[in-house]
């Protein structure tokens, strides 16, 4: 049940809108990376638990994060 719940809170990044300045990856390392097409994406090991989410939500410039 409690991996349910961190599914749902995970992050989403929209590729289409992510600009690559990685500002998510400097806010929440532990959740963001830039991937190898230099855009960010959530990493594997990601809990959605983390605090600092919603700060790199909130401070993406091209709004491409979401929950």
């Amino acid at each position: 049940m409690s991996y349910a719940k961190r599914e749902n809170n995970m992050p989403k990044v929209d590729k289409e809108k992510c600009i690559g300045c990685g500002l998510c990856t400097t806010i929440c390392p532990e959740v963001f990376e830039l991937g190898a097409d230099g855009k960010s994406e959530v990493k594997k090991t990601a809990k959605g638990d983390e605090p600092c989410i919603d700060e790199a939500m909130e401070s993406c410039p091209s709004e491409a994060i979401s929950k």
